[in-house]
């Protein structure tokens, strides 16, 4: 394997499956081959000490990708000097990009003035969400052109890439997340945390994910009113943060949940696994916004390991998470009555797929780190 670089804003601590993805990945492939720069953050820094991987930190963070703005064009310039400086110190053979953009830009302007090839992740949302500007487009489809691999996280994700129209597709391929499945895995009942968390006694779904609205927290904290008509025992756990939190916590308010749905935006990494065993349905209510989707969907693959069966929004890539009928169920997510409809059906049965197969045992098989490290390595030396 080449001396390499990952280049990405997301990675540790900062949440969200894209940035978990890299750290389960890169910190699996040789320490000395791998060289990480992520976004300086107060918390970055204080999470490097808990680790030993190579790991520098520049600001990656900018409110504005494209470079016809000053803002964006000041942004990538100090950023290309930087990280050009480190390619040399560190003496780096090929860059992996976390992202099209603003990652993939940075990176096709060193292959330009270094000669240095590179790599770059596709997430689907990224794809998607540049599509609404006709620059970012134009951005992407060039970054995709010249990268001598693009790596999509999903079937999804490679249909996206391959609607940019350029001559390249044969450099495409898919990896999937993997999923740490010594940390994720079945456990006993424990009636002390479920109490801890008020779902004694209820049927507890599960969501984990960023409070936005692309995740659906909202439309099922709207139609819960609904649901616990028939089903009384429902409770509701969100798990997360982000900017949709205090409209979620006035919804539930206003609609007198407060039994029956919980948000929790202080859990820690066990405290986090625990949720995944002790809850009885994970969902994951996504919908598209503005082109914007869910690439993949970790936090499902994470529930099946741990045993439990899954919901999911028909967006994105979820499809690819699991075995549908057997591991969870694909809903129409859209809007609040199509949701409704469809979970009332679902949530009907006391078993929400047909019980042929172990979830957590199909979960590991298909996406156990090792064999995705194996993949990877094979990916990278190609």
């Amino acid at each position: 394997m080449k001396k390499t670089l990952l280049l990405t804003e997301n990675f540790p601590p900062k949440e969200g499956g894209s940035g978990r993805w890299f750290w389960e990945l890169y910190s699996r492939l040789p320490k000395d081959e791998v060289f990480i720069i992520a976004n300086d953050t107060d918390e970055g820094r204080l999470f490097d000490k808990t680790h030993t991987l190579n790991i520098h930190r520049i600001s990656l963070s900018c409110p504005e990708w494209g470079v016809a703005s000053i803002d964006g064009l000041k942004f990538y310039w100090s950023t290309i000097r930087r990280v050009l400086q480190l390619i040399k110190e560190n003496k780096i053979e090929e860059v992996h990009c976390g992202r099209v953009i603003p990652e993939g830009v940075i990176a096709r302007a060193i292959k330009l003035l270094a000669g240095k090839e590179y790599r770059c992740f596709v997430h689907g949302e990224d794809v998607e969400t540049a599509a609404t500007s006709r620059e970012h487009s134009l951005l992407v489809k060039n970054v995709c052109k010249n990268a001598s691999m693009l790596i999509c996280n999903s079937e999804n994700s490679l249909n996206l890439v391959t609607q940019l129209d350029f001559d390249n597709g044969d450099k495409c391929e898919v990896l999937h997340p993997g999923v740490d499945a010594e940390r994720f895995k079945v456990a006993p009942s424990n009636e002390a945390f479920r109490k801890k968390l008020g779902w004694s006694g209820k049927r507890v779904l599960l969501t984990v994910g960023r409070l936005q609205r692309r995740k659906g927290q909202d439309f099922l904290v709207e139609i819960m009113p609904e649901l616990l008509k028939q089903f009384p025992d429902l409770f509701y756990a969100i798990v997360g943060r982000g900017e949709c939190k205090e409209e979620l916590v006035s919804m539930i308010e206003q609609n007198d949940l407060q039994n029956n749905v919980a948000v929790y935006s202080d859990m820690g990494d066990e405290e986090l696994i625990q949720c995944y065993q002790q809850c009885d349905i994970f969902i994951l209510p996504n919908r598209t916004i503005n082109n914007d989707i869910e690439g993949f969907g970790m936090v499902l693959v994470e529930a099946q390991v741990c045993g439990k069966p899954v919901i999911a929004g028909d967006s994105g890539g979820t499809r690819e998470t699991m075995s549908i009928g057997k591991t969870g169920q694909i809903i129409d997510c859209s809007a609040p009555n199509a949701m409704l409809k469809d979970l009332k059906v679902i949530l009907g049965n006391e078993i929400i797929v047909d019980g042929s197969v172990d979830i957590a045992e199909y979960a590991r098989a298909r996406f156990n780190w090792d064999e995705h490290v194996i993949k990877a390595t094979m990916l990278f030396e190609k």
